[in-house]
């Protein structure tokens, strides 16, 4: 256990001489002895003691009252009074401070070691009880954060449920009464609505879950090896089966991918997925979109580029936040998950990912991750 460093603040040098004399026969350490508030202060920010010893006459601008004030609200280190005055007003004016105890010119031995640990036992307590108060604080804000994002769940996905479910009920609806009436190339069309609209439906239920899995800490991740090359090439693939416009993705590889580096494929599939439909959604038909992967010094760099709307510069610090969405996508239908997810997954590879978009230009995310 390290000694106990103690300040004394004593203008008088017989008093503070007898005073450093006992304290040092009680096994207590005198880091220093001062005479005004100004060198006490000093020390105060330079030794951080456990307690300051302190008269309550000082020489200099300043009295024992107005620095322990300072000294209890800058560094929260206890104080006990030295003082030969036992007046009513001066205690009055001393209590203010709150101070830890009073010791009364002369001092006796028991009473300097009973008032010491007593002042340093009730300080012991007093942050303890400060620092439950801040993890009480903390839990509050974190419950009330949860609330928020809760309801902000709940509003978002009765939104973004709404629009499907209108489209399946009103094809349905036209189907059943007049389905008979209608050639096969017309029921085809409702048909296809009915799918997209289910296929939305399942792919919010995905990100809802998703983003749970990962706000709660829970989100699993079991690297696996991986051929690369093969698994992007078939998910650019399906990405483009299922665009209905006539957008490519422009797959360029560069540097070597071992069939050894390790992924969790359930998690690269959602950052890929996402930043590729992204590119496809935020860019104008015809506008193709390029995927540029390179494996380099246990690494792979992903880079999806567009030329799209971009995101203006302001607001790309909260891009990956869950449901943030740039001011100026219009009516392009999103949640505000899919970046919030994409962090996550990448985040759990251990690696980074960066943005660089210029408004009415194009967007570049490029993705780092290490390989296992």
């Amino acid at each position: 256990m390290e000694p106990i460093k103690i300040l004394v603040v004593e203008d008088e040098p017989i008093t503070a001489r007898d005073l450093n004399q006992s304290l040092k026969s009680l096994g207590y350490t005198v880091s220093a002895t001062v005479d005004c508030a100004e060198d006490a202060l000093e020390e105060v920010s330079k030794i951080q003691p456990d307690l300051v010893l302190m008269d309550i006459i000082l020489k200099g601008t300043l009295d024992g009252i107005n620095l322990a004030n300072i000294i209890r609200q800058l560094y929260n280190i206890p104080v006990i009074f030295l003082t030969a005055y036992s007046d009513e007003e001066t205690l009055q004016r001393a209590g203010i401070t709150e101070p830890f105890g009073y010791l009364l010119k002369p001092f006796d031995e028991r009473e300097i070691h009973s008032s010491i640990q007593i002042a340093l036992r009730r300080h012991q307590v007093e942050q303890k009880m400060r620092e439950n108060l801040e993890i009480s604080e903390a839990l509050r804000q974190e419950a009330e954060r949860l609330a928020e994002v809760k309801s902000r769940y709940i509003s978002m996905t009765s939104h973004e449920f709404r629009t499907p479910m209108t489209t399946i009920q009103g094809s349905t609806e036209l189907l059943q009464y007049y389905s008979h009436r209608w050639t096969d190339e017309k029921k085809l069309i409702h048909y296809q609505r009915i799918k997209d609209a289910v296929k939305r439906m399942t792919n919010l239920l995905d990100e809802v879950l998703m983003i749970g899995k990962a706000e709660s800490g829970k989100l699993p991740f079991n690297p696996q090896p991986v051929n690369l090359v093969i698994f992007c090439q078939n998910l650019a693939e399906e990405q483009e089966l299922g665009n209905r416009t006539d957008q490519r993705i422009r797959i360029t590889l560069r540097g070597y991918f071992p069939e050894g580096w390790r992924f969790d494929e359930n998690l690269l599939r959602h950052i890929l997925t996402n930043l590729l439909s992204n590119a496809i959604k935020y860019s104008p038909n015809g506008e193709d979109v390029n995927f540029i992967i390179t494996g380099k010094d246990n690494q792979v760099v992903f880079e999806i580029q567009d030329r799209g709307i971009g995101i203006p510069a302001e607001e790309l610090d909260q891009l990956f936040e869950s449901f943030e969405r740039a001011t100026n996508v219009g009516s392009i239908p999103g949640t505000g998950l899919g970046l919030a997810i994409v962090k996550k997954c990448v985040d759990a590879h251990g690696g980074t990912i960066s943005v660089e978009s210029i408004q009415d230009v194009g967007t570049t995310f490029t993705v780092r991750l290490p390989c296992k």
